[in-house]
C-alpha cells in the first residue's frame, strides 16, 4: 500500500466527521470552522481510496466563480503531493492517476448538471442554492453508484438548508452536527468579542452562533415578513371563489419561471398560491393556469415583465404572441427601476396575507432576496443579488407595481327619434 502524506491535519471535530461512515452528512458550522477545508479533503480521500471504475466527485458552490475562488486553489494545494495527478484549469478539474476525478461546479443553474453520475458530492453553502438542485439533479446522479453527499454551510434564515436540517437532524442514517463558535473554541474569545462589536447582533448570531432565526443580511423584505408572521398574516389563506385571481409572472430563459396567484379585497392582497419550475415551455405554465381554472380559479389579469415582448430566434414570434395562442392575454408592464419596485413591494407587504403551505417556496425566496454585498468596500450594493430567490421576488415586484386598468364606460347613444 502506498502512503501519501498531504498537508492537512484535521481538527478534532473535522476528524470526527471524516471518521463517520454515514452516507449523508450535514454540517452547520460557524465562520472559520474550516468546513470547506474538511469537505475538499474528504473528496480527496474518497478519490484516492476508491476501487470503483472511473469514480466521479463534485464540489458545488452557489456560483461557479465562488467554487473557483473558494475551493480550486485549496484542492490543488492539498492534492499536489499525489504522484501523477493532473489539473485542468479551464474546467476546474483534478484527474487522479487511478481514474478518479474531482470537478468544481456552480449550483446557480441546476439543469446544466443533469446527466452526470457521481460517487460523492459536496454542496457548500447550501442555504444559497436552489431547493431543486438536490432532489431533482444531484440525488438522482448519486443513485447508480450509491454515492454519498455532504452539505455544509452557515444558516441564512429559513430556506432549503433549514428545511433539510429539520428533516434529517434526528435521522439515524445521517451524520448531522451544528457547531457554534461559542462551543467549538476554534475562534478565540478576543476575536469573537471584536467581531461582535463590528457586526450587528443579527449578523453575529447568524455567522458565529448558527442562528436560523436571525434575519438574512441585506434582506429587502425580511423584517416585513417577520412582522407579517407576528401579526398572523402568514398561515392558511383560502381561495375565495367570489374573487378573481391575478397571476404575476417572471419568465426565465434556461432558468426558473415563477408565478404568484393573488386576490385583492380593497387594499388587502391575499397570496393564495405560487408555482415555479424550469426547463419547461410556456405551454407547461399555461396548462398549470388552466388546471387551476378547472379547480375554480377565475382570472382577471396575467401580469408579465416587459421582456415578454422579446422575439424568439427560433420561431420569430414574441412570447406575447405565443401566450395569446395558448389562451392567455398578458398585461405587459413597462420597464421599471428595480429600486422603485422594491419600494412598491415594501408598501404592499404591510397589507399582504400569505398561504403558508402553497406559497412556501415563494415566501422562502422573498426572505432570501437581498442586496449584493461588495466584499472590497464592505458595503451592500444598490442592486439585488441574482440567485434562485430572484425569480419569485421579481414576479412579486411586478405584482406590486401593477395597477388594474380602469374600466371606461361609453355613454349610450339613444338617437334623436322619440318613443311613441
Amino acid at each position: 500500500m502506498t502512503v501519501i502524506q498531504i498537508p492537512y491535519s484535521p481538527r478534532p471535530l473535522q476528524r470526527e466527521a471524516h471518521n463517520n461512515a454515514a452516507r449523508f452528512k450535514l454540517l452547520v458550522c460557524h465562520r472559520r470552522f474550516g468546513k470547506t477545508v474538511f469537505a475538499v479533503n474528504e473528496l480527496i480521500k474518497a478519490a484516492c481510496t476508491s476501487t470503483k471504475e472511473n469514480p466521479r466527485y463534485a464540489y458545488i458552490a452557489p456560483l461557479y466563480r465562488q467554487a473557483k475562488a473558494v475551493a480550486w486553489d485549496m484542492l490543488k494545494t492539498f492534492s499536489r503531493p499525489i504522484p501523477g495527478i493532473k489539473y485542468n484549469e479551464a474546467e476546474l478539474r483534478a484527474d487522479f492517476p487511478n481514474g478518479a476525478r474531482i470537478s468544481l461546479y456552480g449550483g446557480d443553474n441546476p439543469d446544466t448538471l443533469r446527466g452526470i453520475y457521481l460517487d460523492d458530492c459536496v454542496m457548500d453553502e447550501y442555504a444559497q442554492m436552489s431547493e431543486r438542485l438536490w432532489p431533482e439533479v444531484i440525488r438522482p446522479a448519486l443513485s447508480d453508484r450509491k454515492g454519498g453527499a455532504i452539505f455544509i454551510g452557515t444558516p441564512m434564515g429559513h430556506n432549503a438548508f433549514y428545511d433539510m436540517y429539520q428533516d434529517v437532524k434526528d435521522d439515524d442514517d445521517w451524520y448531522v452536527k451544528l457547531h457554534k463558535a461559542s462551543e467549538t473554541g476554534y475562534v478565540d474569545q478576543e476575536e469573537l468579542d471584536a467581531a461582535n462589536k463590528a457586526m450587528s447582533d443579527e449578523q453575529y448570531r447568524q455567522e458565529f452562533e448558527c442562528s436560523w432565526q436571525a434575519a438574512v443580511m441585506g434582506s429587502y423584505y425580511g423584517r416585513l415578513l417577520e412582522e407579517a408572521e407576528k401579526e398572523n398574516r402568514i398561515g392558511k389563506v383560502a381561495h375565495d371563489t367570489a374573487l378573481e385571481v391575478e397571476t404575476w409572472w417572471d419568465l426565465g430563459i434556461g432558468d426558473s419561471t415563477a408565478v404568484w396567484f393573488a386576490q385583492r379585497v380593497g387594499t388587502e392582497v391575499r397570496l393564495i398560491d405560487y408555482y415555479e419550475n424550469s426547463g419547461e415551455p410556456l405551454s407547461h405554465y399555461t396548462q398549470v393556469i388552466d388546471d387551476k381554472r378547472q379547480g375554480g380559479y377565475q382570472y382577471s389579469h396575467h401580469v408579465f415583465p416587459h421582456d415578454v415582448k422579446a422575439r424568439s430566434l427560433d420561431t420569430g414570434k414574441t412570447r406575447v404572441q405565443t401566450l395569446q395562442a395558448l389562451g392567455i392575454e398578458p398585461h405587459v408592464m413597462a420597464a421599471d427601476r428595480v429600486e422603485d419596485g422594491v419600494e412598491a413591494v415594501r408598501r404592499m407587504l404591510k397589507n399582504c396575507w400569505f398561504d403558508e403551505l402553497r406559497c412556501k417556496r415563494g415566501l422562502d425566496a422573498l426572505r432570501q432576496y437581498r442586496a449584493e454585498y461588495d466584499e472590497k468596500n464592505r458595503t451592500f450594493r444598490l442592486k439585488p443579488k441574482h440567485d434562485w430567490a430572484s425569480h419569485a421576488a421579481d414576479a412579486f415586484r411586478y405584482g406590486a407595481m401593477f395597477k388594474a386598468p380602469k374600466i371606461s364606460w361609453e355613454p349610450l347613444d339613444y338617437g334623436q327619434q322619440g318613443i311613441v
